[in-house]
C-alpha cells in the first residue's frame, strides 16, 4: 500500500490542478461574455423620438366635458412618456414642449423641431373632440407611406391599452405628419368631449398605462428588445 501513496498524492494534486484550471476558464468565459455583452449594448444604436405634446400655452386644444384642457392631458402623458423612456437606454425623447407655452403651427414649430434634430421617429399626441358626446374612441393619424407601418404598431399598442372604441389608423394632411421628414404619427387617445373617455384621460392610472404602450410601440418598430 505504501507503494501507492506517491501515486494517489500525484493523483490528487493533477485533479486538483484541472478543477483549478476549469474554474479558471469558467470564470474567463463569463468576464468574456459579459465584456462582449457590454460591447453589444454600447455599440448598439440610439434612437432620437420627439414627443409633441398637442396645443399649449394660449390654444386650449378642446374643451373637455367637465371643463379641462386637452393641453393639460397631451403634456401630462407626455412627460410620462419621457419619465417612462428614461429606463430605455436606447431611446432618447426630447419633447417640443415641457410646460404650458404655445407653439406657432404658422411658423411650423413643431415638425421644424424634430427635423432640425434629426429625429428618427416624431409622435404628436392629442385629446380628440366631437360635438355629440356620445362619440368614443381611439385613433391615429399617419400622412406619408413611410410612416403607415410606425401608424399601425402605435395604433395596436395604444388603442389595446385605452380599452375605448379602436376607430382604426386614418390617413390626414396635418401639418406635424406631413411636414416632419421621418416617420410621424398623430395619436389622438380618446375623446375629451365623451365624459366617461376624459373620466379616465386625467388620471395617473391611466396615463401609465398608455405612456407604456407608447414606449411598447417606439420599441417594436425600433426593433428594440
Amino acid at each position: 500500500m505504501k507503494r501507492w501513496k506517491p501515486y494517489f498524492k500525484w493523483l490528487a494534486a493533477a485533479i486538483l490542478i484541472f478543477a483549478v484550471y476549469k474554474l479558471q476558464a469558467g470564470y474567463t468565459s463569463e468576464i468574456r461574455a459579459s465584456e462582449s455583452g457590454a460591447a453589444d449594448i454600447a455599440d448598439a444604436p440610439v434612437y432620437k423620438v420627439v414627443i409633441d405634446p398637442g396645443h399649449g400655452g394660449k390654444d386650449r386644444g378642446a374643451a373637455g366635458a367637465s371643463g379641462k384642457d386637452e393641453k393639460d392631458f397631451t403634456l401630462q402623458l407626455s412627460q410620462k412618456v419621457k419619465e417612462l423612456a428614461q429606463q430605455e437606454p436606447r431611446i432618447e425623447v426630447y419633447m417640443t414642449r415641457t410646460d404650458d407655452r404655445f407653439l406657432s403651427s404658422i411658423d411650423r414649430a413643431r415638425p421644424e423641431f424634430a427635423n432640425q434634430m434629426d429625429a428618427d421617429l416624431f409622435i404628436s399626441i392629442h385629446g380628440n373632440t366631437y360635438t355629440d358626446p356620445d362619440v368614443s374612441g381611439t385613433e391615429t393619424y399617419y400622412y406619408r407611406k413611410e410612416s403607415l407601418n410606425l401608424a399601425k404598431l402605435m395604433h395596436k399598442h395604444v388603442a389595446g391599452a385605452t380599452g375605448f372604441r379602436d376607430r382604426g389608423v386614418k390617413k390626414e394632411d396635418f401639418f406635424v405628419v406631413k411636414d416632419t421628414k421621418m416617420p410621424a404619427v398623430l395619436l389622438e387617445v380618446g375623446y375629451v368631449t365623451n365624459p366617461q373617455d376624459e373620466a379616465q384621460m386625467f388620471t395617473d392610472d391611466f396615463q401609465y398605462r398608455i405612456a407604456a404602450s407608447i414606449l411598447d410601440g417606439m420599441k417594436e418598430y425600433l426593433k428594440i428588445n
